[in-house]
């Protein structure tokens, strides 16, 4: 028979598991001058990656229930590659508290050539955030897998 990571540990053992999806953003999403993207683009990312943070602690989707803090500082392009991080910061009973941090990885350099990027090296930070979610009742922790 075997635990959960939970049952042996505790809840709070989970406390700093952090997980980093990676995502292209096509040029057909820049919205604004200078081919800008939305900052609504990167906080769905933010709540892709608390989605699988959330199915890892609790095998469970959860729900997001609010952002306490976004700072956008700086710019989201077309043609970036964008690394999103969520790490859990706090467990409670059913919520979750989450910070997450988005950084541009690579990015397209269409004054060279229309298909030319570069690594960037540091990544960009971009935009951070915490946020809270919540797992409904009902829904018990299952080991990680």
């Amino acid at each position: 028979m075997s635990t959960s990571r939970t049952e042996q540990t505790g809840a709070n053992a989970w406390v700093g598991l952090s997980v980093t999806h990676r995502r292209y953003v096509p040029y057909s999403h820049a919205h604004y001058g200078g081919n800008l993207v939305d900052g609504a683009y990167v906080l769905a990312l933010f709540g892709d990656v608390a989605t699988e943070l959330c199915i890892r602690t609790d095998g469970d989707e959860a729900l997001f229930a609010s952002y306490h803090d976004v700072q956008f500082v700086g710019p989201v392009q077309g043609g970036d590659v964008l690394e999103v991080t969520a790490t859990l910061t706090r467990m409670g009973r059913r919520s979750r508290g989450i910070a997450f941090e988005a950084r541009v990885v690579c990015r397209g350099t269409p004054e060279v050539s229309a298909s030319a990027a570069k690594v960037l090296d540091p990544p960009l930070v971009v935009t951070s955030a915490s946020g809270t979610v919540v797992v409904p009742p009902g829904n018990g922790r299952r080991s990680a897998r």
